[in-house]
């Protein structure tokens, strides 16, 4: 763990938090989504997260424990942070209403009044607002262990940390769409519907930020491990239930898995050549 990366953590979980507002521009300025390159995005992202995951983080984080606690329990507790990493994301996603979830695909075309359902809906239903407003309440809830999972990957190595933080900026991007059309089309602002996209990915930062303050007075090869294995499996869910599942939604199923599949070998070649 290298406090000299600190700056640079928080600069990364920024970036990868504010990408929500991509998302918005994107549905502003574009008349089409392009569903190939979503796919190939999205399915990028989940290649570089889950072998980051599973080859450097898992790894790292069961070599501490091992050290602190012993093979044979060193390697148990490994396994039980791992999966409580897994719990913990599962029970945001199941206190977060399907009607609000943010990773419901909304397209591009949705944001530029192409959609006549989508329109009359706004124009009945008062309630669009609150939903535009939950969502990005929900993204909030999301993006927080997203946030230390990028801050605690840079700091322990930054080479890491930067594709794990290109990976989630650009799984926020669809979030900040998800955010912006519900709200653009109960306000009629586009200003609105990309400012609280904006403000939704906030919560990255600050969980980095919350993470440092209540951990990093406490942090050895014991904390350190316990944490870095629940970073892996909550960025194994991320994948597998969020961002997967995303590319898969936009209709473009080979085109996710040749993403899924180059993230991975640029992860793979990307730690070779740093290990050289």
């Amino acid at each position: 763990m290298n406090i000299e990366n600190l700056g640079l953590a928080f600069g990364l979980t920024i970036f990868a938090g504010l990408s929500t507002g991509i998302g918005s521009c994107l549905a502003f300025f574009t008349k089409t989504t392009n569903k190939k390159f979503l796919s190939v995005a999205l399915g990028f992202s989940a290649g570089v997260m889950i072998y980051v995951s599973f080859v450097e983080i898992f790894v790292k984080g069961k070599a501490s424990l091992v050290l602190e606690l012993g093979s044979k329990t060193g390697y148990a507790v490994t396994v039980i942070s791992f999966f409580a990493g897994i719990i913990v994301m599962a029970l945001i996603d199941k206190l977060v209403p399907s009607s609000q979830n943010p990773h419901e695909i909304k397209l591009v075309e949705e944001m530029n009044g192409e959609s006549p359902e989508m329109i009359e809906v706004a124009r009945k239903n008062a309630k669009l607002l609150r939903m535009g407003l939950f969502s990005a309440l929900a993204i909030g809830i999301h993006n927080f262990p997203e946030g230390l999972a990028t801050f605690m990957a840079t700091l322990n190595d930054p080479s890491v940390g930067i594709a794990i933080a290109i990976a989630v900026a650009i799984h926020n991007i669809p979030e900040g769409i998800a955010v912006s059309v519900p709200i653009y089309y109960a306000t009629g602002s586009r200003l609105k519907a990309f400012g609280y996209s904006f403000i939704s990915g906030i919560a990255e930062p600050i969980g980095a930020l919350i993470g440092y303050l209540i951990l990093m007075p406490y942090i050895n090869d014991l904390t350190f491990g316990i944490v870095f294995t629940a970073v892996a499996g909550i960025m194994v869910y991320i994948s597998l239930d969020e961002l997967l599942p995303a590319a898969q939604e936009y209709e473009e199923h080979h085109y996710s898995i040749f993403g899924f599949m180059t993230g991975m070998a640029v992860m793979a070649t990307s730690l070779v050549l740093l290990a050289v």
